[in-house]
């Protein structure tokens, strides 16, 4: 029986239908790239300080000090949130007393901000953290905001990959771009903290979720050769765009509604789509809905002005796809054998702990020194040449050893910045932007490697379930950047491990370079030490056994 690569060879690889989906399906990941990190400019915290009331009745001498002083990162500067006890100060001011030379400073009693704040407008007109005071004893909320949209990301990625397995690819594609869209648009009518991130949180569900389910039905759709453009110069340096395009946008539009306003915008110009995109052909044969499949396949061939078969399923091949392809997929077939579940568990624990560094990294941009657009725009851009090196990689080299390597490199660049001296900012900086490379160039490569790993019918499934555990890393990651408030080089030493970790943890994963896609779970790849022994729920015999090994041996 041919496979689906087989079926739709007479195509070809890089005609104008795989070029029109190819573009479509990146162009409308550009959004994704605005909104997955638009937190670091929306929850920006800028520079601020206890406002003291006119009514307060000092004088200016009295007034510059009235803000005790604080070392924060091995500099000094006024306290963020504590000042000293008015009802003192407008004594001594009244007394005609003067601070430091009559009344020593260091003995006078503090206070909390009673009266709010003042903020720097330098980076930011307002933000979020501005808007509801999220600083202080308050500021806990920020990398929880943060997180509780990871958390919508979450249960979006464990969501659609279930719903797409059994509803389509397009359908859920273009549900989870309208629920980004409209909610984001609700947004900015927040009316509180609370509102605002029950929102953000809803948002989150449709955010990498489109993300996910673009990238199964481009893998679909296109030919072998050009999925993995599409995987990494295809859908990722669109992601890159949008990211990159958000401090252009940020750095014009300093309030945060306004700016949560244009990042909207673009999502609208998707819905022309909606006509244009078809549903996966292979999701079709997979559920045994041949004259649809055919039916797109027909136009793709007429698209690209060559002439179709005259019959592309014969009644036996229709029969075979039918008893292999349309059964019900379940979150447990993830886990129906030994070497199946192996392959998960390991799956899940790469995706998770190469977020943490991914999203650490990103979103601890404005910490690092210099200007905070600058840094962010730097990020976003070093993602660009990071694709490139991923696309070559997947193009020459083993996935396991690819992987591997980037996470090495991009974890033991970080663990190195501690030991930088604290006056070479610009070489901190370089380190850490070599190490969102590394990282960056891992995760790209995962989305590949997990879609090849897995058959067609747990496919979207197992990528769904395993961005979901990715997921889990963000929502830790904003409390990593949170640690820097203690330890400048901690978030460091934590990502650095873990990503060294777990790039130790991929190279026994099993090799999926030269394989075709598996359509079957018989035909899946086994986890090194599980090659030669079977661990299916049925017994087969020497020859199917035999069978299964020929299908899937290198190319």
């Amino acid at each position: 029986m041919r496979d689906y690569d087989e079926l739709i060879s007479f195509l070809g690889e890089w005609g104008p239908f795989q070029r029109l989906i190819f573009f479509l399906l990146s162009a409308s990941i550009v959004p994704n790239g605005f909104n997955g990190m638009s937190a670091v400019f929306l929850a920006g915290a800028p520079e601020h300080r206890c406002r003291v009331p006119a009514s307060a009745n000092l004088s200016r001498e009295w007034l510059n000090a009235s803000i005790p002083r604080e070392v924060r990162g091995g500099r000094e500067g006024p306290s963020r949130c504590r000042r000293y006890r008015l009802e003192s100060l407008a004594n001594f001011s009244a007394l005609g007393l003067q601070p430091g030379r009559d009344v020593d400073l260091s003995r006078l009693e503090q206070e909390k901000c009673l009266d709010g704040w003042e903020y720097s407008r330098e980076l930011y007109l307002s933000t979020i953290v501005t808007e509801w005071n999220l600083v202080c004893d308050d500021d806990w909320k920020t990398p929880l905001t943060t997180s509780l949209f990871f958390v919508g990301v979450l249960i979006g990625s464990f969501i659609s990959g279930q719903l797409s397995d059994r509803f389509g690819r397009k359908s859920i594609l273009f549900a989870t771009m309208a629920v980004q869209t409209g909610f984001s648009f609700v947004q900015i009518f927040s009316t509180s903290w609370e509102m605002f991130t029950v929102l953000f949180l809803i948002v989150g569900m449709g955010q990498i979720s489109n993300y996910v389910v673009a990238f199964i039905l481009g893998t679909e759709i296109l030919g072998k050769s050009v999925r993995i453009i599409f995987s990494t110069l295809g859908v990722c340096i669109f992601f890159a765009i949008g990211y990159m395009l958000l401090p252009l946008f940020a750095y014009f539009i300093r309030d945060w509604r306004m700016l949560l306003l244009a990042l909207t915008v673009p999502g609208v110009l998707c819905v022309p789509l909606w006509w244009v995109i078809p549903e996966s052909p292979r999701w079709l044969i997979s559920q045994g809905r041949f004259k649809e499949a055919e039916i797109i396949i027909r136009k793709a061939a007429k698209t690209n002005g060559i002439v179709a078969p005259a019959l592309l399923f014969d009644s036996t091949e229709m029969q075979d796809m039918k008893l292999q392809q349309q059964q019900k997929a379940y979150i447990l077939d993830l886990f129906r054998t030994r070497n199946i579940a192996v392959i998960t568990v390991m799956s899940l624990l790469l995706w998770m702990l190469t977020s943490v560094g991914y999203f650490g990294l990103s979103l601890n941009t404005p910490n690092l020194h210099g200007n905070a657009y600058v840094n962010c725009f730097l990020s976003a851009i070093i993602e660009v040449p990071a694709y490139v090196i991923a696309w070559l990689l997947l193009r020459t080299l083993p996935r396991r050893y690819s992987i591997s390597g980037t996470l090495f490199l991009g974890g033991g660049v970080i663990l190195f910045i501690q030991l930088v001296p604290t006056d070479l900012h610009i070489l901190s900086v370089f380190l850490v932007m070599l190490g969102k490379f590394g990282i960056t160039s891992a995760f790209s490569m995962l989305y590949v490697y997990t879609s090849e790993l897995y058959p067609t019918i747990v496919r979207n499934m197992a990528v769904g379930a395993t961005s979901m555990s990715s997921r889990v890393g963000s929502i830790i990651a904003p409390y990593f950047v949170y640690l820097g408030a203690y330890d400048r080089f901690l978030p460091y030493i934590l990502m650095g491990s873990l990503t060294v970790l777990i790039g130790i943890l991929t190279l026994f994963l099993p090799e999926s370079y030269g394989n075709p896609l598996p359509e079957t779970f018989d035909q899946m790849l086994r986890v090194k030490g599980f090659r030669n022994r079977q661990h299916t729920n049925h017994v087969r015999s020497s020859k199917e056994i035999e069978d299964t090994r020929t299908r899937i041996t290198p190319l």
